[in-house]
C-alpha cells in the first residue's frame, strides 16, 4: 500500500462520521435556532448477530417501523425536552451489526470527544449460548481496548477526565458494598440484555441456572446492569427502554428487581453480590481441577465446558455477505465486480494447467533419466 493511501476502513470511519452529521444537522437545525445547547451523550449498542438490536432502538425511539438487518454500523438518534424554552438533549445512538465480525468498526462511535459521555449497551442471545461468551468477550475486549486508548488521548487535554468518570461508575456501588475491593467496573457504563427470553424460558431448568449466574456474574463484575427481555412481553421492552433512556437522558432507572432464575433477570448495577450469585457452576469436586488465573477465567471455563462454544467472527458466509445483499445493488460497481471475478476464474483455471503440464513435464523428465 502506498503511503497515505486510504484503506477501507477509513473510507467506512469517513462514511459513517458523515452520514452521522448530515442526518443529525438536518434534523436538529431547526430545533437550536434561538435556544442554549442541550446536553449530548452516545449509547453504542453491540451484540450477536439477529439478536434484536435493531428493534430495541426502534422501540426506545417510538418508530413503528419494521427492523431491517444492520450490515454494518448504523447511526440514529433521539432528543427529549427538558422544559419550556429549552433545547432539547440529544442522544446518539450508534448500532454495531453483524455480531463479532466487524468489531474493528467500535472506534467511528468511541472518540475523545463522546468518551465521557459514552454507555454500551451489550445485546447477548439468550437462545444460543452456545455463541454468548465469545460474542461476549470479543465485544467487551474490543471496545475496552478502544475506550482505553481514547480516554488516554482526551485526558492529555483534560487532566480530571478519568478521575471524574471513575468516580461516576463507582457511585452506583455507594461505600459500604461489600465486593468494592474485587470488582473492577467497565471504564464506561456498561447494560447487559439478554435478548429472546421467550425461547430462553423453553431451556431445561439446569441450563437455565448455568446463563443466569454466568451472566450476573459477568455483569457484576463489569458494574454493569442487567436485563432479560423478550420483545413479546411489552413489561419487559418497557423495562429495556427505560435502562437505554436512563443511559441516553439520564432518566429515573426503576427500582425493579429480580434474581429468580424461573423469572426475567432484573438487576441494576452495584444490586447484586458475589455471595448471592454464588460459586461457578460445575459439579461438586471439579473446581479444584480448573486452571484460572482469575475469577473471570473461572468462569469462563466452567460455562464453555457446559456449553462449547461456536466461532462466532472468523469468517463470514456467503449468505451474510453483504455484496450479494439485494437492498445494496449497484449496477456499475457490480458489473465491474462480475467481470473481476471472471477474470479471476480464468486465471485460476490457466495457474492449474499450468501446474498440470509442468507436473506432467516433471514427471516425464524424470522417466527419461
Amino acid at each position: 500500500m502506498y503511503r497515505g493511501e486510504k484503506t477501507i476502513w477509513d473510507i467506512a470511519i469517513e462514511e459513517a462520521e458523515k452520514t452521522r452529521r448530515t442526518s443529525y444537522q438536518a434534523a436538529t437545525e431547526d430545533d437550536h435556532e434561538g435556544l442554549t445547547t442541550g446536553d449530548e451523550s452516545t449509547v453504542f449498542i453491540v451484540g450477536n448477530k439477529d439478536a434484536g438490536k435493531t428493534s430495541l432502538i426502534l422501540r426506545f425511539l417510538d418508530k413503528d417501523e419494521i427492523a431491517k438487518p444492520t450490515t454494518a454500523l448504523e447511526y440514529t438518534f433521539g432528543r427529549r425536552a427538558k422544559g419550556h424554552n429549552i433545547a432539547k438533549d440529544v442522544g446518539h445512538i450508534w448500532e454495531l451489526g453483524g455480531g463479532t465480525f466487524l468489531s474493528k468498526l467500535v472506534e467511528i462511535p468511541i472518540k475523545p470527544e463522546t468518551i465521557e459521555k459514552l454507555a454500551i449497551v451489550l445485546v447477548l442471545d439468550l437462545s444460543k449460548p452456545q455463541e454468548l461468551w465469545n460474542t461476549m468477550e470479543t465485544l467487551l475486549n474490543a471496545t475496552r481496548e478502544r475506550i482505553e486508548k481514547v480516554k488516554l488521548e482526551a485526558a492529555a487535554r483534560d487532566s480530571g477526565l478519568q478521575q471524574r468518570m471513575r468516580r461516576k461508575l463507582w457511585k452506583q456501588f455507594g461505600e459500604e458494598h461489600p465486593d468494592r475491593d474485587m470488582i473492577e467496573p467497565f471504564p464506561v457504563p456498561l447494560v447487559i440484555i439478554g435478548s429472546k427470553y421467550d425461547m430462553f424460558q423453553d431451556f431445561e431448568s439446569e441450563k437455565r441456572k448455568v446463563i443466569c449466574k454466568t451472566l450476573r456474574f459477568v455483569a457484576h463484575s463489569h458494574g454493569a446492569s442487567l436485563l432479560f427481555c423478550s420483545l413479546k412481553t411489552e413489561s419487559l421492552v418497557t423495562k429495556a427502554r427505560q435502562l437505554i433512556s436512563h443511559l441516553v437522558f439520564n432518566t429515573s432507572i426503576g427500582k425493579t428487581f429480580s434474581l429468580d432464575p424461573n423469572k426475567p433477570i432484573i438487576v441494576p448495577a452495584g444490586n447484586d453480590s458475589l455471595q448471592q450469585i454464588g460459586p461457578p457452576p460445575v459439579p461438586e469436586g471439579d473446581i479444584g481441577k480448573l486452571t484460572a488465573r482469575n475469577p473471570m477465567e473461572l468462569w469462563k471455563q466452567a460455562f464453555t465446558s457446559f456449553f462449547p462454544q461456536k466461532a462466532t467472527g472468523a469468517s463470514m458466509a456467503a449468505a451474510d455477505d453483504p455484496a450479494k445483499d439485494p437492498q445494496y445493488l449497484e449496477q456499475a460497481v457490480d458489473n465491474i465486480r462480475a467481470q473481476k471475478n471472471e477474470e479471476l476464474e480464468r486465471y485460476r483455471r490457466q495457474s492449474e494447467r499450468k501446474a498440470r503440464e509442468m507436473s506432467r513435464g516433471s514427471g516425464w523428465d524424470g522417466v527419461k533419466a
